[in-house]
């Protein structure tokens, strides 16, 4: 049995769904043994705060540190919790004073996890402080197949510079780097090893029946989602549709009062896929940060996109798909009438192409370990996550 453990910032039991949950679902129900890797964590997390890990989830998170935890056969969650990690400290000072000690992030103890690092046989990162990990398990287990799945901008995330130096220095040696998006792409396209995998949709959840959770004949518009919102959008769009519906899903400060903005909080993933599904637009309304262009394909983006949605993005998301449209933050005329010819889109005309498939993806980040007589095992996954991205 073949082994991946996966190098997050995500936690296996989050309410949350990001991509790297879905890659951790795709393996396991191909019968590989998969450990989801929580780094990223340590003291500095309860002083900071951490916008992935809500309080009480912190303190659940911190319970478990330095614990393989089996959830399920097959299926592990272990919380390297350590004694600091890499912050990016915000002053360029305090960053290059903290530089050498947070070089050293990746030769802290790794507690009982070692023995399954060195029998692993693929390693996938995340753009996290857990690169900086790459080196040592190189050298516990240099037969293994090392692929940096680059989901995101590490500026956008704005990490500490040991990080993005660490990026640098390790992306020439992954026998794969595997994006998201044409964006993402170009920054590793001189590497051989550079490949773009759309993030997939579990097209099954989407096709089942889902009673409409709309109760009003009016157009639905619905986004979902908790980070770097452009709330100015819906003090705008509200004013300018008072017949419509803004339905805003997700832990979000500062949302204006409207009567026709509708706010739900955080919501289990499940419990989110009527609201997308039924939809009249979806909205993918971001607040731009050096590297935002990166959520051109986000998650989101292939959820709303297979349910075949016209998108309302700011302008920096242009991109090629037919069904976006885009207005210029702060601008009333161009959010007018970036709506007006979302909701005008003829849906039946929604270019499919760019939406992934995680189980094909798993192949190719396998590579040769892949078997392909392989059979896909229903192993009881669970879908109560909220939707990341």
């Amino acid at each position: 049995m073949k082994t991946v453990v996966l190098i997050t910032q995500h936690y296996l039991s989050s309410k949350r769904k990001a991509g790297f949950h879905w890659l951790a679902n795709a393996y396991h129900q191909h019968g590989w043994e998969v450990v989801f890797f929580t780094c990223y964590i340590s003291p500095i997390s309860f002083l900071r705060g951490e916008r992935r890990f809500p309080r009480p989830l912190l303190r659940q998170v911190a319970g478990e540190a330095r614990q393989v935890r089996w959830v399920d056969e097959r299926l592990a969650s272990y919380v390297w919790f350590t004694p600091w990690h890499p912050a990016n400290l915000r002053l360029p000072l305090l960053n290059a004073i903290s530089r050498p000690l947070f070089r050293a992030y990746g030769r802290l103890s790794l507690g009982p996890i070692e023995p399954i690092i060195r029998r692993a046989s693929l390693f996938i990162f995340e753009p996290t402080p857990g690169l900086l990990l790459f080196e040592r398990f190189k050298q516990l287990n240099p037969g293994a197949r090392f692929v940096y799945r680059a989901s995101d901008d590490l500026k956008l995330l704005g990490r500490h510079p040991v990080v993005l130096e660490a990026e640098d220095a390790y992306a020439p040696r992954f026998d794969m780097i595997s994006t998201p998006c044409e964006y993402l792409h170009r920054h590793f396209s001189h590497l051989p090893s550079a490949q773009i995998h759309y993030h997939g949709v579990e097209t099954h959840l989407f096709d089942g029946p889902h009673p409409n959770p709309y109760s009003s004949d009016a157009v639905n518009a619905v986004y979902v989602g908790h980070s770097m919102v452009d709330t100015d959008f819906y003090a705008r769009a509200s004013a300018a549709f008072p017949d419509w519906r803004f339905h805003v899903i997700g832990a979000i400060d500062g949302l204006p009062e409207a009567p026709n903005i509708i706010r739900y909080g955080e919501m289990p993933f499940a419990a989110t896929i009527p609201y997308v599904k039924h939809a009249d637009v979806g909205l993918q309304t971001r607040l731009y940060s050096p590297g935002a262009e990166s959520l051109t394909d986000s998650l989101k983006v292939q959820q709303y996109t297979y349910c075949r949605l016209p998108i309302v993005a700011p302008d920096f998301l242009r991109c090629s798909r037919n069904n976006m449209f885009y207005y210029t933050p702060g601008d009333d005329s161009s959010i007018e009438s970036a709506l007006k010819e979302a909701i005008a889109f003829d849906r039946d005309q929604t270019d499919l192409a760019k939406l992934g498939n995680w189980q094909t993806m798993v192949a190719d980040l396998a590579g040769e370990l892949w078997d392909a007589g392989t059979a896909l095992q229903d192993t009881g996954a669970r879908h109560d996550e909220t939707n990341d991205g």
